[in-house]
């Protein structure tokens, strides 16, 4: 880990102190017990009183209510791609859409941001190594390939390097990937959540205002020609299987309580078809995603199916949609 990284961690880790050293109760020895209950009522009395200064900031952060949501600089519209279950091709699904994002209209500019603090994904995908440089500000600024500006968590430790790091330090560092980073002028930024529904996401959610929905137009492939789209939210990527689709749902409701509708599912690995004889299979199950989606009330956006290219362009670092523009390997459109 570079000294870059070092310095950006540990401003990460700076929690408020809790009133000096922790107090630990003697050893209790024969013949000294009234000392020693002395000491242990000291201690205890101490103990008591940080609990309470604690409890007091608690009650003090929580009566501020949540916070207000301000927009990125320099960003005018955030679009989520989100899932429950990790191991559904979100990261996949989040790489190319940005660059589908980007090829769709070339003036547009579009950033890319890992928000998964423990397994980022987007410097592999996108082929991107090294220490993002400093502004005269003190802000990062992005890593840029393809044309997209990206941002990970990946650019400030080794590869190899695991992030060991409590809810309120991964917390502190997306705020600071968010927010002291040099994005310059993006019309979208594409945030790829990690998996589940806990800290990150809310912090995201409740932080930030999320993308107006006419995006998902791009994710259609379509004019905007019968519909209009109003809302603004997230998008939540799934398997057809089962246990991948309970998560999903759970997904679904996490947004829709910290008011951000839902703009859509896509359904990745739909189908394998055979390269030989053709064949289809559907190794993960037929329609889980649009069984759900109906069950929610919500739009099924397009299927991604298990295609060896998706898998080997992302691995590569040349995703699907750059490397094989032409490809009927990215997206099945919905009607």
């Amino acid at each position: 880990m570079g000294a870059l990284a070092w310095r950006w961690a540990l401003r990460a880790a700076r929690l408020p102190g809790r009133g000096g050293v922790a107090v630990t109760a003697p050893r209790r020895s024969p013949g000294c017990r009234p000392a020693a209950s002395a000491a242990m009522s000291s201690g205890s009395s101490s103990s008591g009183t940080r609990d309470e200064a604690l409890r007091d900031k608690r009650t003090q952060i929580l009566s501020r209510g949540l916070p207000k949501q301000k927009p990125i600089e320099g960003v005018k519209q955030v679009l989520i791609l989100a899932s429950g279950k990790g191991g559904v091709g979100k990261s996949t699904a989040a790489v190319n859409i940005a660059l589908a994002l980007a090829a769709n209209d070339s003036t547009k500019e579009v950033g890319l941001l890992d928000a998964d603090i423990y397994g980022p994904s987007i410097p592999k995908m996108m082929n991107l190594k090294g220490n993002p440089e400093l502004t005269p500000k003190n802000l990062m600024r992005p890593l840029k390939n393809y044309g997209i500006a990206c941002m990970s968590m990946g650019f400030l430790i080794e590869e190899t390097a695991p992030v060991v790091w409590r809810g309120l330090m991964v917390m502190s560092a997306v705020e600071k990937l968010l927010r002291q980073v040099d994005w310059g002028q993006l019309d979208y930024l594409v945030i790829d959540m990690p998996p589940g529904t806990g800290d990150v996401q809310l912090s995201v959610s409740q932080n930030i205002p999320i993308a107006d929905a006419m995006v998902v137009e791009t994710i259609r492939k379509t004019h905007l020609s019968n519909r209009k789209w109003i809302e603004t939210g997230a998008v939540i990527i799934s398997t057809p299987q089962d246990i991948a689709l309970l998560d999903a749902r759970k997904g679904a409701e996490m947004f829709r309580k910290v008011h951000v509708p839902v703009l859509g599912l896509v359904q990745n690995m739909s189908v394998f078809q055979c390269p030989k004889c053709k064949h289809e299979t559907h190794i993960f199950g037929a329609d889980g995603v649009r069984d759900l989606a109906k069950s929610l009330r919500l739009d099924i956006l397009g299927d991604i199916p298990l295609h060896v290219n998706v898998r080997e362009t992302c691995d590569s670092g040349q995703p699907v949609v750059i490397s094989q523009p032409q490809s009927d390997a990215w997206f099945s459109l919905s009607e």
